[in-house]
């Protein structure tokens, strides 16, 4: 455990650099991508990144790097109660939990609009840090339980979007 936390603590500053398309360079491994669409409309583009070790049955256990890139707009705060809907979605969560771990996105997040581009780290066993496209930091939730089920949105084997995880673990879907 405390090789994983140096890893994800090495990775930390070379996040930001996965922006602009170095992510290889920062140790990170581009695992897949995909297209969310609900109704016929796009919400956004996702692309997953990796560190070394990657196992998608064990999505939690390393350093990851989800980018979104916005199709459409959304205000910060519908953004982070769509995230906790989904978070309950895979585990039950203490009302005053929840409340916080909202509060807390919901003032992290910022608006999106078609074209902005937020990205999550996850740093296993710490919590999880917010960026911009720039690779200025957003905010952090340094809470290894609210990272765990944030990404797990996405690459939870209950996701409520089968299909976006598998295309998001690329060749990684086989191990989970």
């Amino acid at each position: 455990m405390r090789r994983r936390a140096l890893l994800a603590a090495a990775l930390l500053p070379l996040a930001a650099r996965a922006h602009e398309g170095s992510a290889r360079q920062a140790g990170l491994t581009a695992a897949g991508q995909t297209l969310l669409t609900v109704w016929g409309f796009q919400v956004y583009r996702a692309r997953l990144w990796v560190a070394p070790g990657f196992q998608a049955s064990d999505y939690a256990a390393t350093p990851l790097l989800l980018e979104l890139d916005y199709l459409r707009a959304f205000s910060g705060r519908d953004i982070a109660r769509r995230s906790l809907e989904e978070m309950r979605r895979l585990a039950p969560l203490a009302p005053a939990q929840a409340q916080r771990w909202q509060a807390t996105l919901g003032g992290l997040l910022p608006d999106v609009a078609a074209g902005d581009r937020l990205s999550g780290l996850h740093r296993p066993g710490q919590g999880a840090r917010f960026l911009r496209a720039d690779g200025q930091p957003l905010g952090e939730v340094p809470d290894p339980e609210f990272s765990r089920l944030f990404f797990g949105i996405w690459l939870d084997p209950r996701t409520s979007e089968p299909a976006m995880r598998t295309e998001l673990l690329g060749p990684f879907a086989r191990s989970g």
